[in-house]
């Protein structure tokens, strides 16, 4: 399985990285970091919300572009109207780099999420420092202790959480937790088939109070209406946004606009 790849990948990583930089150097750098932007708020305004994703790569895919400028990716999306940016970090499987990251949160003034698979506590001290706003946390990943300890973790420390959930069971998981943001992934990160019916059919499944993303899949217009009949507050869009040579053209499209 590949979701089990990264995982075994990112603890590797992970050793290596405290071996550089402790958790109590990171503690003593998130002192100095400047306040968080609200990522929570981002996606409450009224109407469909739209986080864009800045990826170079996926296992299913490889390489997704040939030139590659996050910053100038990122200034597009915020150019067009994006209510905040979601920057992979990863770096075996998707290509990315915390250096991406911190880039971009010095370029725009939206919101930024880290993307990746998030497994230690470390991971998320270390998201506050490169200037992340936000994080990911998979259920899939991640017992359900471990996901109530990480959630309080990044509250304490300024950072909202985007908790995504493939299936029910997952979503009571999340919700038993204490999610307040919610984000239904149509892809299967096990088998990487993608169906958006996934985040329609699981709506309902989600408290109307909490905010509901749906991940992944989404190519057209037609499909944020459909997502936005169902009562979906927000989209993330990745691949369908980098594959285009004008994304603020096809933002603006997606947007209605």
């Amino acid at each position: 399985m590949i979701l089990d790849e990264i995982v075994e990948m990112r603890k590797k990583r992970i050793t290596l990285a405290k071996e550089f930089v402790s958790i109590e150097n990171l503690k003593m750098q998130i002192k100095h970091c400047r306040p968080t932007r609200n990522f929570a708020d981002a996606l409450k305004q009224t109407g469909m919300q739209y986080i864009c994703e800045v990826k170079k790569a996926s296992p299913s895919k490889g390489d997704i572009v040939s030139v590659f400028d996050p910053v100038a990716i990122a200034k597009s999306y915020e150019a067009a109207g994006a209510s905040a940016i979601s920057v992979l970090t990863e770096p075996d499987f998707f290509k990315g780099d915390n250096k991406y990251l911190s880039a971009i949160a010095a370029a725009v003034a939206i919101p930024i999420i880290r993307k990746d698979f998030i497994i230690d506590a470390y991971q998320i001290y270390e998201a506050r420092v490169i200037g992340a706003d936000a994080i990911l946390l998979i259920c899939a990943i991640l017992s359900e202790e471990q996901l109530i300890i990480f959630l309080k973790l990044a509250e304490s420390l300024g950072l909202a959480v985007l908790v995504e959930a493939h299936d029910a069971k997952q979503i009571a998981m999340a919700v038993a937790a204490g999610a307040s943001i919610i984000g239904v992934n149509n892809r299967d990160l096990r088998t990487f088939i993608v169906d958006l019916q996934n985040s329609i059919a699981l709506r309902k499944q989600v408290p109307a109070t909490l905010t509901f993303v749906a991940e992944s899949g989404i190519k057209t217009r037609e499909d944020i209406i459909l997502l936005e009949q169902a009562g979906v507050d927000c989209v993330l869009i990745g691949e369908t946004l980098m594959r285009s040579t004008d994304k603020k053209a096809l933002l603006t499209y997606l947007k209605g606009e």
